[in-house]
């Protein structure tokens, strides 16, 4: 039985962004592969936008809580993903790092927000099949993804 691997996807208060790559990479990712989140400022709660949106896609993030982003996390990690934009995005120690430079869609009206998590929801989907077709292809741990 192979160990499980890890994405860890990281914004700065792990309450919107993050919280849904992680949901969606969870409910589809690969065999033998889990996402985790977090965040290096985490608020109290998960945006209610962010619940809201992934409620419209059947996918209930409600009882998650925002986590701070540890050492341990990022190593643990097998690829982690940045997915914030702006001055405030942590610098995160991990051998495989994406930067997707999301806008934070915290302050946008639900409409627009929208086209944030179909643009997260998006990338999720292509690295999944980034990692299945490395891992068909058997390239192991040396993944090269594009962001």
């Amino acid at each position: 039985m192979k160990a499980t691997r890890y994405v860890l996807f990281v914004c700065v208060e792990n309450s919107f962004r993050s919280q849904i790559a992680e949901a969606y990479f969870n409910e589809f990712a690969p065999e033998g592969w889990a996402a985790v989140s977090a965040g290096i400022k985490p608020s109290e709660n998960i945006h209610p936008n962010a619940v809201e949106l992934m409620r419209e896609e059947g996918v209930d993030i409600s009882g998650k809580r925002p986590r701070h982003l540890t050492r341990e996390i990022q190593e643990q990690s097998n690829l982690a993903v940045i997915v914030c934009s702006g001055s405030q995005c942590p610098v995160i120690y991990a051998d495989r790092v994406l930067e997707w430079n999301i806008p934070d869609p915290a302050d946008m009206p639900l409409d627009e927000a929208r086209k944030i998590r179909d643009e997260i929801k998006r990338r999720v989907l292509d690295l999944i099949e980034k990692i299945k077709k490395e891992e068909l292809e058997g390239v192991g741990r040396g993944y090269v993804f594009g962001g």
